[in-house]
Order: C-alpha cells, then sequence, then structure tokens
C-alpha cells in the first residue's frame, strides 16, 4: 500500500468509511468512499502548506452554508469526532463531502462530447447557478473567524498576487512581460474603477473550471472551493470563460453564461476572463518544472487575450 492509500485509509475511519478509488491526486488527493450506511462520500486530503486549518474550516463552512440553501455543492459530512476536519497522523488534514452524481463538463482541456446547443444550455445554467451562489453568499452572516484568500484588487494585481507576480514569469519572453506589465496596468484601472462603482466583494468560487462543473441528468453542481475566496463576481464568470477562448463558439458562449447570470458588462466580464488568464499564470510558477509546457500556453493565453482586451 502506497504511503498515499495508507493516508486515505487513516482518513475513511474517521467517517467510518471505506477508500474506493483515488479519483484525483493535484492540489488535493481526493478519494471515492464507501460509507457504512451504503452512501458515497468525496474523501479529500489536504495539501500540506497551501491552505491553513482555519482557512479550510471556513471553506466547510461556505459549504455546508451553500447546501443547507439547496445549492447544489459539496455538503461537509462530520466524522465521528464530531468535526468536520481531521488531523492524520502526519499532519495532513482531511475532510469529506457528500458524493454529487455526474461528469465534468469536460477536462483536459475538451468538453464532454455535447453538440453545441448542449453546451450554451449548459453555460446558460452555470451563469444562473453563479447568480443564485452570490446571492446566497451577499446575505451571509459570516463567522468572526471566517478567513479565505482575497481575489480582490490586491489579490489580483498587487505587490503580491495570491498566486504570484505573474509579470515575472521567468519563461515569458521580454516582449510577453512587456504584455503582462501592461495588462496588469490595465486591469489596476479596472478594478479600482469597478470598486469605485460598487462592485461588492463577496465570497466566491474562484475557481469555475470545467472540472469543477458536474453534469447530471437531473443538472448541474459545482464542486471544489478549494480556492473559494472574497472576489468580484464576475470574476467567476472570467474564470469560465478563461478556458472557452480558443472556442470557436466562445462568443455564444459568453453570451449565454451572462445571460444566464444576468449581467450585459461585456467589458468587466472579459476584463475578469484576463485577471483570471493572468492569475493563472502565476499559478504556474511554484508548481509546474522549468519547461513544462503549460507556462508558455498559459503565458501565450494571457498575452493574446490581453491584446484583445486592452485593444
Amino acid at each position: 500500500m502506497t504511503d498515499l492509500a495508507a493516508l486515505a485509509q487513516e482518513a475513511a475511519a474517521h467517517w467510518r468509511g471505506t477508500p474506493s478509488r483515488l479519483i484525483d491526486d493535484r492540489e488535493n488527493a481526493v478519494y471515492e468512499m464507501a460509507l457504512h450506511d451504503g452512501t458515497r462520500a468525496a474523501l479529500r486530503l489536504h495539501r500540506m502548506g497551501y491552505q491553513s486549518e482555519a482557512a479550510i474550516r471556513s471553506e466547510l463552512w461556505l459549504c455546508a452554508a451553500l447546501a443547507a440553501q439547496d445549492l447544489p455543492v459539496p455538503e461537509p459530512l462530520t466524522a465521528a469526532s464530531g468535526m468536520m476536519l481531521v488531523r492524520l497522523g502526519n499532519d495532513r488534514m482531511a475532510s469529506a463531502v457528500r458524493w454529487l452524481d455526474g461528469q465534468p463538463l469536460g477536462v483536459a482541456g475538451q468538453f464532454l462530447a455535447l453538440s453545441t446547443g448542449r453546451i450554451l444550455d449548459l453555460h446558460h445554467a452555470l451563469g444562473a447557478l453563479l447568480s443564485d451562489l452570490h446571492r446566497v453568499t451577499d446575505g451571509l452572516a459570516l463567522p468572526a473567524d471566517f478567513i479565505r484568500p482575497r481575489w480582490d484588487f490586491d489579490g489580483l494585481v498587487g505587490e503580491v498576487p495570491v498566486w504570484g507576480r505573474f509579470w515575472d514569469h521567468p519563461e515569458a519572453t521580454l516582449a510577453d512581460r512587456d504584455v503582462l506589465i501592461a495588462a496588469r496596468r490595465h486591469l489596476h484601472d479596472v478594478l479600482a474603477a469597478a470598486g469605485a462603482s460598487g462592485a461588492a466583494i463577496a465570497p466566491i468560487h474562484a475557481d469555475v473550471l470545467r472540472e469543477n462543473v458536474l453534469v447530471a441528468p437531473t443538472g448541474i453542481s459545482l464542486i471544489d472551493f478549494d480556492d473559494s475566496g472574497f472576489g468580484f463576481h464576475l470574476y467567476d464568470l472570467g474564470t469560465v470563460l478563461s478556458q472557452n477562448l480558443y472556442e470557436p463558439a466562445y462568443t455564444d458562449i459568453r453570451d449565454a453564461l451572462m445571460d444566464g447570470y444576468g449581467t450585459k458588462d461585456r467589458d468587466l466580464v472579459e476584463a475578469m476572463t484576463l485577471a483570471r488568464c493572468c492569475a493563472s499564470v502565476g499559478w504556474t510558477m511554484p508548481r509546474l518544472p522549468p519547461g513544462h509546457p503549460v507556462h508558455k500556453s498559459h503565458i501565450a493565453r494571457a498575452v493574446m487575450w490581453a491584446l484583445r482586451v486592452m485593444a
């Protein structure tokens, strides 16, 4: 048994469950888990050093509050100890959430085998779901110890953004860097203007990628709140669109998402898309080895979109 599998066994015992298969091992290791009552759950072994214990507890509190409002999100499960978060023998933390059925909207940069019409319908539904999520989070009375990352002005374009100084990426060419610096200045102005005009900073999902949107016959659900935090509402729409910039149906996808959400502010939505593309450039730096192709592809995407948005 591998060390990870042994940890999963140790963690599952806290919920009187048995891990059945490894689903993913990226930021967190996620296992499908069979519970003693015959139901299923997702067991999460949290990546060490990424989110603090207080931040993970806050994430679980947020998901529980959203699930209590009947939003299709992972509902945290209480361990036998009565806690939603447990610490394992190697000091790694674990949590479990109720299983949600469905297939990811897409993986490895590809959509499910769906018609264009179906993809547009799903993005309209996703926009409506994000609108509902933001309506609920705006009305929450957060506990005093609630702490999550801030995808606000400083967190996106400040001196120390949440995911790093994207404009200093070591694999960016001088021309790339010039565009990324200009993009940061442009976003500086756009986000400052949005804040001045009253754009709210409130809890958002902040990572609405295809793999985090589950599609089932009963509808769609939203998983993986690991990066959730305080941010601009439309940043969630920008995250969705960041994966669609090379799609032939991009414009239709954008319009369906915006229509479902209920916004007509295309310029701000596309600026938030740029903010996510730039943040993703920063994300690669500490996580991927030098020379990994994703460095170049993320830089190229951010540069391409910056030139379009700034034009």
